[in-house]
């Protein structure tokens, strides 16, 4: 029998976030090295960050204490106007992975509702296919192919929604191919 599990976050949005960055839902706490958003150490998205910002991969990771630098994450986060959260806020597991195809949302977040909390944002990033699928059906809007951008309206705001490549390792493709996708974005987002 599945267990619905409620999202274990609250939303993180920084007052001044020009960008919401929306996963589908985090994986299971024992797969967790820091309490906060991509929180799977195999995950690569702070990996992803390093590159794109730093230069470096290591940038926010802790090799020896096998985490991320959570302050540090939070701290630049809170400096660039980077909003995170997910596109579920109360899911089951199918099966006991934190695979994207195993998750049947329950709920699903009000994204309205999130964007209504952050007037400055004007452009929304996906981070895989499912949260591509639940965002675009939410708005009822067409989806834009992996690394492109489609443009949406919501309330007097017009917004970009970006889609890019999941930051799992279970997704094929280079970790520096991924940073490709994702600094453009950020480019284009006037991030960088």
């Amino acid at each position: 029998m599945s267990v619905t599990e409620e999202h274990p976050l609250k939303p993180f949005l920084p007052e001044n976030a020009r960008l919401l960055m929306l996963g589908s839902f985090p994986p299971a706490r024992n797969r967790w090295c820091m309490d906060f958003f991509y929180p799977n150490f195999i995950n690569d998205m702070w990996r992803i960050f390093g590159i794109v910002f730093f230069g470096d991969k290591f940038y926010f990771v802790d090799n020896d204490a096998k985490t991320f630098k959570r302050e540090d994450i939070i701290s630049f986060l809170n400096e660039k106007g980077i909003g995170l959260y997910d596109t579920a806020c109360k899911i089951c597991r199918t099966k006991n992975t934190a695979s994207d195809k195993d998750l049947e949302i329950v709920e699903a977040t009000d994204l309205g509702k999130l964007l209504d909390t952050i007037p400055s944002c004007r452009a929304v990033i996906t981070t895989g296919q499912k949260a591509t699928d639940t965002f675009a059906a939410y708005f009822g809007i067409s989806q834009p192919k992996l690394g492109e951008s489609v443009d949406f309206s919501f309330g007097e705001r017009n917004l970009k929604l970006f889609r890019m490549p999941s930051s799992s390792r279970a997704y094929p493709m280079k970790i520096e191919r991924k940073a490709e996708y994702y600094e453009r974005a950020f480019r284009l987002i006037e991030l960088i």
